[in-house]
Order: C-alpha cells, then sequence, then structure tokens
C-alpha cells in the first residue's frame, strides 16, 4: 500500500498503536548533539524509539566527506532493524525543527530502498499542541530484519557537483541561510561561501509560521520560481548533509525529484582546489 510522504497529528493519534507503524524521534540540535536524546528521555511521542543524527544516521564527522558522512550500508541497516523496521513498516518520523532534520532519515530510508516513510507534520510541537500521548524515559521495539538496498542515483559525491555546476541544465540549490550563502558568516566550515553557480534556497521557506509545510501547490511554485522544471538535474546541499534533504522532501511534495550532495559546503569548503563564490544570487 501507497503511504503518504506527510501525515498529521490526527492520522498518527488514530494509528498510534498500529503494529505496522514505528514512529521515531530525530530531535537533535547542531549546538548540542546531546540535547535531543535527553529531550526524548524526558518527554516523547508514545512509543517513539530515539535515532539521533550523530550517533546512528551518520558516520563520525569526516570519516568520509564532510561533518555528516553518510553511514555503513552495514551499520544503517542494523540500525533500522534494531529499531523494529522492516520492509513491511510504516515508518513515521518527526522532530522539533520542522521536519529539518527528521527529513535526513526519510531520505536514509529511500536511499536504501524503503519508501513506507512519512513525516509528521509540525512535528513534536505539533503533538504537544494536540495533547497528543507522550512517554518518559527510553523505548525500544522487537528488532526485525531490515533489507534495504543503496538507491546511488539519489546521492552525488563533490566531482560529480563539479562536473554540473558547468552544466546550463542542471541546478544546484544550497539549503542554508542567506548569509551563510553570501559568505557574511561561516560558523563552521574553514571558508565561507557558496558553491559557484549555485543558487539560494533556504529550506526554511518551505514552512508555515506553525512549523508546518506549506501546502504542495506553494511548494511547486517556489521550486518553479527557482527553476527546478527547466532543469535537466537538480541537486541540494546544505552545511553538511542534513537539512538539504528538507528541500528534497520539499520537492517530492511538489512533484519533483533531486540529488543529495551528502559531503555538502562542510566537504566542499574543506578541499582547497574547491572554487568558491561569495555574495548574492549569481
Amino acid at each position: 500500500m501507497t503511504v503518504s510522504p506527510l501525515v498529521d497529528v490526527a492520522w498518527l493519534n488514530a494509528h498510534l498503536h498500529d503494529g505496522d507503524v514505528a514512529i521515531v524521534d530525530t530531535r537533535w540540535y547542531l549546538m548540542d548533539p546531546s540535547q535531543g536524546a535527553a529531550e526524548y528521555a524526558v518527554s516523547h511521542i508514545s512509543g517513539a524509539v530515539h535515532l539521533a543524527i550523530d550517533e546512528d544516521l551518520s558516520s563520525p564527522a569526516w570519516d568520509g566527506p564532510g561533518r555528516h558522512p553518510l553511514p555503513p550500508a552495514a551499520k544503517f541497516i542494523a540500525t533500522i532493524g534494531n529499531a523494529g523496521i522492516d520492509g513491511d513498516t510504516h515508518v513515521v518520523i518527526y522532530d522539533s525543527a520542522g521536519g529539518s532534520i527528521a527529513t535526513r532519515l526519510w531520505w536514509l530510508l529511500r536511499y536504501y530502498g524503503h519508501t513506507r516513510v512519512s513525516l509528521l507534520d509540525g512535528g513534536w510541537q505539533a503533538w504537544q499542541a494536540a495533547n497528543g500521548d507522550v512517554r518518559s524515559g527510553h523505548e525500544s521495539r522487537p528488532a526485525r530484519q531490515f533489507n534495504g538496498q543503496p538507491q546511488p542515483h539519489l546521492m552525488i559525491d563533490a566531482d560529480g557537483v563539479e562536473a554540473l555546476r558547468h552544466d546550463p541544465q542542471a541546478l544546484i540549490l544550497d539549503a542554508r541561510a542567506l548569509e551563510r550563502y553570501t559568505g557574511a558568516v561561516e560558523p563552521f566550515g574553514p571558508r565561507a561561501g557558496h558553491i559557484p553557480g549555485a543558487i539560494s534556497a533556504p529550506f526554511g521557506a518551505n514552512l508555515q509560521a506553525d512549523g508546518t509545510l506549506k501546502p504542495a501547490d506553494d511548494l511547486k511554485q517556489r521550486f518553479d520560481d527557482l527553476g527546478v522544471p527547466q532543469a535537466g538535474q537538480v541537486v541540494c546541499y546544505c552545511g553538511s548533509g542534513v537539512t538539504a534533504t528538507h528541500n528534497i522532501f520539499a520537492m517530492h511534495l511538489a512533484g519533483y525529484d533531486a540529488k543529495l550532495y551528502p559531503g555538502s559546503w562542510s566537504d566542499w569548503s574543506n578541499t582547497p582546489d574547491r572554487p568558491i563564490a561569495t555574495g548574492e544570487q549569481p
């Protein structure tokens, strides 16, 4: 059965105890990576397990391209199986950041061929506002056998991006805040700016004021304005391959596809011979 990529609080409340629904809390904060797990332990959606960006959804920093390299296949497959997820499981993911962290797991699951995955619209804040059932402590699900297979066409590396940035039919979208794109600030990387030719497309523009996703028609208009329909290929990047997946998710809702550059700016800017640009849009 096809599942919706976006579910609301009412849907999750109705399916909270379904045996084939697995809820995953991915709360995580860049400036304090341990905070998300701590918040989960205090209170989380009933039945949810917690998976963290650093420990579960990445390799150690620089053990691969960038600060959050993709986890090795064996590690990720084991992590997902230990979370009680197999090919028949409908995974519902949430965070407290408008989905910008949860979409990393959404993308990873799809990269391994698992399409029965949804984002909880509005995330933790929406669940709290609706007085949804919560628990404290740590929860687990009985382990299952997850048999994922990588889908390499969904990603691209730095050399691929270097080639595409010279292609007038390609579109490279930068999901970071505008001030990082222009190079006005760079709190994490060795160099400030953006990949030459990339277009600024902050992921926050996918969201409404309450932290829910904009309607699909509005998202389609946004990406149409950015030139997605005319592009032969679209690549999304951010600081380290996390929030770029929010643009890929929003594009999916709008009916478009894009590749992820997992290493993103942390990888690009850390390689001295990679060119950079600063300032406003090209």
